[in-house]
């Protein structure tokens, strides 16, 4: 297969082993052009290892990852990242950079080429996608969790790669933003790009993901389009908790099924023998 017919991203008996402890185990993925691909399960599953080994930051114990149909360790950094951009689960800046210098580093890549030239014009256009270009001048540190999550999603649009790796960009968000950036991803998807998200909310997966992958102890449990994964056996078995999917108004939603309250007034005191324990 030539590198234009390639799918953008695939994984292939992906492997990894963190001392001495297996986190991945024979993972396939592949990931078309135009396509978004959610990674959900279980605390474990191996979510973020699988995002770190397409992105390059941890090398498989065995497989292998391409990009573009060339393996990631064919590229030079700066090749690869003007082809991938990643945003990870902790924003690992502890130095005083300003919004707007953090959302430049991610033109960084195309220094001294063509494309540098429309920088300006790139960041501020990711400042005002990611609802931060009010804050510009503002030091990173001194963001709330949100802000600084945002400004971080700010750098990936600045980076303009057609690969976008996700890991939970959306758990410090409030629901607003986490539909905003979902958005912008999704825009991102329309025009060609490939997108793989981590995400938590089993919702929004479903909401927002053309396939959703289901990973659990290191493994892929299951693979393809929200409707045909995302079913009640399944999510109940690997997440060890019954849960329930509805469909409302043609949205899925992923609701975990709970025990009847207790009324009040049949109240038992949990520690009738010893209360001053409790």
């Amino acid at each position: 297969m030539s590198a234009a017919a390639a799918p953008a991203l695939r994984a292939t008996g992906v492997g990894v082993a963190l001392g001495g402890a297996r986190i991945l185990d024979g993972v396939d993925l592949t990931v078309g052009r135009g396509e978004m691909v959610a990674l959900v399960g279980p605390n474990g599953a191996g979510k973020s290892t699988l995002l770190a080994a397409l992105a390059g930051d941890v090398e498989p114990t065995h497989g292998v990852v391409e990009v573009d149909g060339e393996p990631l360790g064919s590229y030079r950094p700066r090749a690869l990242a003007r082809r991938r951009a990643v945003l990870l689960q902790q924003q690992g800046l502890a130095f005083g950079f300003r919004v707007h210098e953090v959302v430049r580093m991610g033109r960084s890549p195309w220094h001294r080429t063509e494309r540098a030239r429309h920088d300006d014009d790139v960041v501020l256009a990711a400042m005002a996608r990611t609802e931060v270009d009010h804050l510009a001048e503002r030091l990173f540190p001194t963001l709330s969790g949100g802000e600084q999550a945002r400004t971080s999603f700010g750098r990936v649009l600045a980076q303009q790669a057609q690969v976008v790796l996700l890991d939970e960009p959306t758990a410090a968000l409030d629901v607003r933003h986490q539909e905003a950036l979902l958005g912008a991803a999704r825009r991102l998807v329309l025009r060609g790009c490939a997108v793989v998200v981590v995400l938590h909310d089993l919702a929004l997966a479903a909401a927002w993901a053309d396939r959703v992958c289901v990973l659990a102890a290191g493994r892929v449990r299951a693979d393809g389009p929200p409707r045909e994964v995302l079913t009640s056996a399944l999510l109940s078995e690997v997440y060890e908790h019954p849960l329930e999917v509805v469909d409302h108004g043609g949205v899925l939603l992923v609701v975990p099924v709970r025990p009847a309250p207790v009324p009040a007034d049949h109240e038992e005191d949990p520690c009738p023998t010893h209360p001053a324990t409790c």
